[in-house]
């Protein structure tokens, strides 16, 4: 049965797609999210429909879409370049067929992200993107939300609709995600047109919310935690009200604390303290053992190569281990072939340090426009700009939530990741093709930012 929903919402949503050919876009999204050939039992789990829907988006745009307003940005040159890198680092990489196989789907990623862009000229195909990816997200994290209230979570034990960790369906980069687009649901609850602001929408909107803010409890992802840390914090330049807000976190947090499971605070305790913990220590180990090989190998290694690492751990003494629960004295153990846990050691050790410059400019360019773009139009009082400040905010706290996230966790490819940059091209392109086109500046109180009245013949 569930089998069948899938085949007709797909078929529902590819169908229109002949009519109105973005929707091709937009229905990629949802299958690169989502993966509804993975949830499905026999009917579309051998059809690579996920390529079949990535031609049809590419010769849509390529046939029908209109051109003429079309911008690229400095970003998409940055990504092709990056592209064209790890492709040369794949070629070359120390161990081929498991860097082929990484490669498979990382360029696909890539230059999606480098297309997207391109099919976003307008409000509406902006805010549809956010729809989709917020919608198919939901998927995963109301999944996960109910799971957790119903007491089904654990470290490595709540399934999130998959039982393999395959793209968001893993619990730390779930956890991540989650947390990241809370700014972009609070921002779609207010300037939404799609669903117009109502209850229903509010209602949605705050129960989405709160499911995104259960997933690192269900999955006692730490990373989930030091994220949701980070975006309250950020979230202090847009609240209007800082100490109310404040007070309302520090309640909301002690009266909290009282309810939450023991094994999920036992595990948060490791943060203070990594030699204590046996995944915390080892990661650390994986780092200094990226950071010694990219000094012979500046280049890197291509994807995979942390197969080659052989690490030598001692782990202190703790309260908490999955493992050894009970462990009373130090031991040391040895392991190999343990991956980064670190996108800034994943792009390190498998791109070197030219891939890793690649990727740190690409993200900090993107951080820094949205901030641009949150104090061109910040005070704007014009109603069809007041969209464009709370927004670039919203993807500028999500944006630097992922890079913390990334500190911990291996997502230097995630293609959900580069959806949101790809939005953030979209948007920055948008609004400055918007402003040269009608020849204004955002109206704001300051008259010399208001456009000027053509005087009359004979008057001074």
């Amino acid at each position: 049965m569930r089998d069948i929903a899938f085949v007709a919402f797909l078929f529902a949503f590819i169908g229109l797609g002949f009519r109105k050919p973005f929707l091709f876009v937009l229905c990629f999204c949802y299958i690169d999210i989502v993966a509804p050939q993975r949830l499905s039992y026999f009917l579309i789990n051998s059809i690579p429909i996920s390529l079949i829907v990535f031609g049809l988006a590419m010769a849509g745009w390529l046939v029908v879409d209109d051109k003429r307003d079309t911008r690229w940005s400095g970003r998409q040159f940055l990504l092709i370049v990056l592209l064209f890198y790890c492709w040369m680092t794949t070629i070359s990489a120390d161990f081929p067929v498991e860097a082929a196989e990484k490669w498979s789907w990382v360029w696909k990623a890539l230059v999606w992200a480098i297309f997207l862009p391109l099919t976003l000229r307008t409000k509406l195909r902006i805010e549809a993107l956010i729809l989709i990816m917020l919608l198919s997200a939901a998927a995963i994290a109301i999944a996960g939300g109910i799971k957790t209230l119903a007491g089904g979570g654990g470290y490595g034990q709540l399934q999130l609709l998959l039982p393999e960790n395959f793209g968001l369906y893993e619990g730390s980069i779930m956890s991540a995600v989650g947390i990241a687009i809370i700014p972009l649901i609070l921002w779609y609850r207010r300037h939404g047109t799609i669903f117009p602001p109502d209850w229903r929408v509010s209602a949605f909107c705050f129960a989405l919310v709160f499911a995104c803010a259960l997933l690192p409890i269900g999955t006692q992802a730490r990373t989930g935690l030091v994220c949701l840390v980070i975006l309250a914090i950020l979230s202090l330049r847009a609240v209007q009200h800082r100490f109310l807000y404040i007070a309302g976190a520090a309640l909301l947090t002690v009266t909290a604390v009282p309810f939450l499971p023991q094994s999920f605070t036992a595990r948060m305790e490791t943060i203070r303290d990594h030699q204590a913990d046996e995944s915390a220590s080892t990661r650390v180990a994986v780092w200094a053992w990226t950071w010694e090989y990219a000094k012979d190998h500046p280049f890197g290694g291509g994807f995979a190569a942390y197969i080659q690492n052989h690490i030598r751990v001692k782990k202190a003494p703790g309260t908490y281990d999955p493992n050894r629960p009970l462990a009373d004295e130090p031991s040391v153990y040895e392991d190999q072939s343990r991956a980064y846990h670190s996108s800034y050691f994943e792009m390190l050790g498998e791109q070197g340090y030219p891939g890793l410059a690649l990727w740190l400019l690409i993200h900090g360019i993107s951080i820094v426009q949205l901030e641009r773009l949150r104090r061109r139009y910040g005070k704007t009082r014009r109603a069809e700009e007041q969209w464009i400040a709370p927004l670039a905010t919203a993807l500028q706290h999500g944006h630097i939530t992922y890079m913390i996230a990334s500190l911990f966790v291996g997502i230097a490819f995630q293609p959900f990741i580069y959806m949101m940059l790809a939005l953030e091209m979209g948007l920055s392109t948008y609004v400055r093709r918007r402003e040269k086109e009608a020849g204004w500046r955002p109206l704001i109180a300051r008259p010399a930012q208001v456009p000027a009245r053509p005087s009359l013949p004979g008057t001074p």
